[in-house]
């Protein structure tokens, strides 16, 4: 049975439920708890009051959220895309990617050896297909070649 979010008190506790699983963004929880059925007037009273108190940050919830899609394999172009859709503005986004202190070139030949057990494309139809699958995980076309042409590795 789902609780009644008639009063900020359980707005508050609702929220700070969500926020105990992981970090969320201001946006996002306003999202699940209008879902909830709460009220809006209060869903802002609640996030503001947990902002105030440093329960609910954007800062954190950036960190986590870079952190967590860059150790899944996802490329910086994948990750701001995502969070550009959970209504996160474009500048925090890009001060987040640049602070997270996460080599790019790394992590994508880290995602490439995983995939394709550290194996370049011999032909061209397999270029594309590896090219195409870091593509899709937000990588830049720079980055791609770079890892191709063998200077974009370590080992």
């Amino acid at each position: 049975m789902t609780a009644v979010l008639d009063t900020l008190v359980a707005v508050r506790r609702t929220a700070m439920d969500l926020l105990a699983r992981r970090e969320h963004g201001r946006v996002e929880l306003t999202r699940k708890l209008r879902q909830r059925g709460a009220p809006p007037e209060m869903i802002e009273t609640a996030l503001d009051r947990l902002t105030e108190e440093g329960l609910l940050s954007e800062t954190r919830y950036l960190e986590s959220f870079v952190s967590y899609r860059a150790r899944s394999g996802y490329g910086p172009l994948r990750i701001r895309e995502e969070l550009s859709q959970r209504g996160l503005q474009r500048t925090d986004i890009e001060l987040a990617l640049r602070e997270s202190g996460i080599d790019w070139q790394e992590q994508l030949a880290d995602t490439w050896r995983r995939k394709f057990s550290g194996q370049l494309p011999t032909d061209a139809r397999e270029r594309a297909k590896q090219g195409r699958f870091l593509a899709y995980r937000g990588y830049s076309m720079e980055m791609i070649n770079r890892l191709f042409s063998g200077r974009g590795m370590d080992d």
